[in-house]
C-alpha cells in the first residue's frame, strides 16, 4: 500500500484583527516532507501515528508538508493557496496512492475562501478520483460543511476539550483506514445538524458523561466505527457554523443517521448547560486574594490566543495592581516589542517599560512601570500533552510584586512549564493568571488549589446571541430559541 499524508491547519477567529501569513505558519510549525519531528503538533498527529502504522504493516508512507499556525484572524490568500498547492503538487507527484490520510483543524477562513478545508479536500478528491480512500482527523472547534462531507469518506474528531486525545483519535483514524484498505469494513459517514452554538468542556458535566457514552457505544456496537461531535467555533462567522454529530458505521448509513440524530438531539436538549460558570475580574481577584491556600488559578478565558485573540489583554493585571496583590505570576502577555526591549536590556536590568493591550479595544490599557528583567529566554517552549508548544523569544519581568511572562509568539497557556521555562516555580505562587478557555485544565488542575474562570474585557465574541455575525444562519440556537420546534412538540 502507498499512503499519502499531510497536514494543513489553523483556527480562524474572523473577528480577530491579527491576520495570518506564511510567517505565522513558519513560527508555529512548517515541516516540509520528511522533516516533521517525532512528536505531533495537535493537528499533525496523523503523520506521526501513520509512521508507526505503515512501518508495522510494511506499507509506504509518503509524507507531504505539515503546516500549523496558532489561531488568529483571516489567512492571507497567497499563504493559503501557496501551502495548499504545495501539498497538492506533492500528492500529484506521489500518485498513484491507495489512500490519503490528513491532519486538518477545520476552522480555517482565508481571504477569498470561506471554506478552505472544503476547497482543499475537493481538490484532493479531483486528483485521486472517487474510489480512493480520503479521510482526516479534525478539531471539534471546527465547521463541518456539506462540501467537506461530500469530498471525504470519513472524519474522526478529538473527543476531549481540553484536547488531550489528539494522538488517540489519530490512532482511531488509522485503525479505520487500515481496516478499510484490508477489506474488513466499508465506512459510511452520517451527519446530524444540531442547529446550535455552544461550548462543550469535557472536564465537567454534562459533557463528560456524554463523551463517555460515545466511547461506550463505540466499544459495544460492532456496527459503529467512530462517533464524534463537532462543537463548532463561535468566533468563526461562516454560513455553516454550529454543532454537528458524526456517526461512522460499517456500511450502515441508516443506522448511523438515526444514531447521529439521537445523539445530536440529546445535546440540543441540554443546550446552555455545558459551559463552566464565570465571573468578572473584580470578583475573581477578590476570591483569589481571600483564598487560604494556593496557587489559585485565574483563567483569563476569553483573552485566549487559542481562540484567535492576541493574548495581550491587561484587564486582570490592572485589577491585581490596583489591589496591591503580590506573590502572583502571569503567563503570558504577548508583546514582541517589549520582549525585544527586555532582551536588549539583559537579565538583571531595571528599565521603564510599556507593555500589553496593543491589539484591540476591550483589552485594557498598556501597562507602564519600572520593571526588573529577571530572565530572557530565546525560543521558549512549553508542553502540551505529547506535543511541544513554542512561544518564541520570551522575557520574565517583575513589577510591583508580580512576575509576568512576556512572549513574542502568541500561544495559549497550556501547561505550568510556561512558567518554569522562565525560572518561575508556579507551585510556590499565591495566584497564577493564565490565558486559556479550557485547554489549561488538564495540566493546571494538578497543581491548583482552586480554578476561577474569569471573563475580563471584551477581546473575544463570546455570546453567540449577540455577536455581530454577518454570515451565520439565523435559525440556530441561541439566535433562535428553538429551531427544532421541540418545545411546541
Amino acid at each position: 500500500m502507498r499512503i499519502f499524508t499531510a497536514a494543513l491547519a489553523t483556527e480562524t477567529n474572523t473577528f480577530s484583527p491579527i491576520c495570518v501569513d506564511r510567517r505565522a505558519f513558519e513560527e508555529s510549525l512548517y515541516a516540509p516532507p520528511g522533516q516533521h519531528p517525532e512528536t505531533p503538533t495537535l493537528c499533525t498527529a496523523p503523520i506521526t501515528v501513520g509512521r508507526k502504522v505503515c512501518r508495522d504493516k510494511g506499507w509506504t508512507l509518503i509524507e507531504g508538508t505539515a503546516a500549523w499556525a496558532d489561531p488568529a484572524g483571516l489567512i492571507n490568500r497567497k499563504a493559503y493557496e501557496g501551502l495548499r498547492d504545495e501539498i497538492l503538487d506533492q500528492l500529484q507527484a506521489a500518485m498513484p496512492v491507495d489512500a490519503v490520510v490528513l491532519g486538518l483543524h477545520g476552522a480555517m477562513v482565508a481571504d477569498g475562501y470561506i471554506d478552505p478545508e472544503g476547497d482543499f479536500l475537493t481538490r484532493i478528491r479531483t486528483i485521486i478520483g472517487p474510489d480512493i480512500l480520503l479521510c482526516a482527523e479534525l478539531d471539534p472547534h471546527s465547521h463541518l460543511t456539506e462540501k467537506r462531507v461530500a469530498a471525504a469518506d470519513f472524519f474522526v474528531v478529538f473527543k476531549e476539550f481540553p484536547h488531550t486525545d489528539f494522538v488517540d483519535r489519530a490512532e482511531d483514524l488509522w485503525r479505520i483506514a487500515v481496516d478499510t484498505l484490508e477489506g474488513r469494513v466499508k465506512p459510511a459517514m452520517s451527519v446530524f445538524d444540531c442547529r446550535m452554538i455552544d461550548v462543550f468542556p469535557t472536564s465537567r458535566e454534562p459533557m463528560r458523561s456524554f463523551v463517555d457514552k460515545l466511547i461506550e457505544i463505540e466499544a459495544t456496537d460492532p456496527d459503529v466505527l467512530s462517533l464524534s461531535v463537532i462543537h463548532g467555533f463561535m468566533a468563526g462567522d461562516v454560513p455553516e457554523l454550529g454543532t454537528k454529530t458524526i456517526a461512522v458505521t460499517n456500511a450502515r448509513p441508516e443506522k448511523g443517521a438515526a444514531l447521529a440524530r439521537a445523539l445530536g438531539m440529546e445535546l440540543f436538549a441540554k443546550r446552555g448547560t455545558f459551559m463552566m460558570p464565570w465571573m468578572d475580574e473584580k470578583q475573581a481577584v477578590s476570591l483569589a486574594l481571600g483564598a487560604t491556600s494556593g496557587p489559585v488559578v485565574i483563567a483569563d478565558m476569553w483573552d485566549n490566543p487559542g481562540g484567535g485573540t492576541a493574548g495581550d489583554a491587561t484587564v486582570v493585571l490592572e485589577e491585581l495592581l490596583a489591589r496591591g496583590a503580590t506573590d502572583v505570576a502571569i503567563g503570558m502577555i504577548w508583546d514582541p516589542i517589549a520582549v525585544q526591549i527586555c532582551m536588549a536590556a539583559g537579565e538583571g536590568a531595571e528599565i521603564p517599560l510599556r507593555f500589553g493591550a496593543k491589539s484591540a479595544p476591550g483589552t485594557g490599557n498598556p501597562v507602564d512601570g519600572l520593571v526588573k528583567v529577571v530572565r530572557v529566554q530565546p525560543s521558549a517552549e512549553m508542553h502540551f500533552g505529547d506535543s511541544i508548544a513554542p512561544f518564541g523569544d520570551a522575557a520574565h519581568i517583575h513589577l510591583a510584586g508580580i512576575d509576568i511572562v512576556l512572549s513574542s509568539v502568541r500561544v495559549q497557556s497550556y501547561d505550568p512549564s510556561l512558567f518554569t521555562a522562565l525560572g518561575i516555580d508556579p507551585t510556590q505562587k499565591r495566584i497564577l493568571v493564565i490565558k486559556s478557555t479550557n485547554h489549561f485544565y488538564a495540566a493546571f488542575s494538578k497543581i491548583a488549589a482552586e480554578i476561577l474562570y474569569c471573563s475580563a474585557g471584551s477581546p473575544y465574541p463570546n455570546n453567540p446571541a449577540t455577536n455581530p455575525y454577518r454570515r451565520v444562519r439565523r435559525d440556530i440556537w441561541p439566535i433562535m430559541a428553538d429551531p427544532h420546534g421541540t418545545e411546541a412538540a
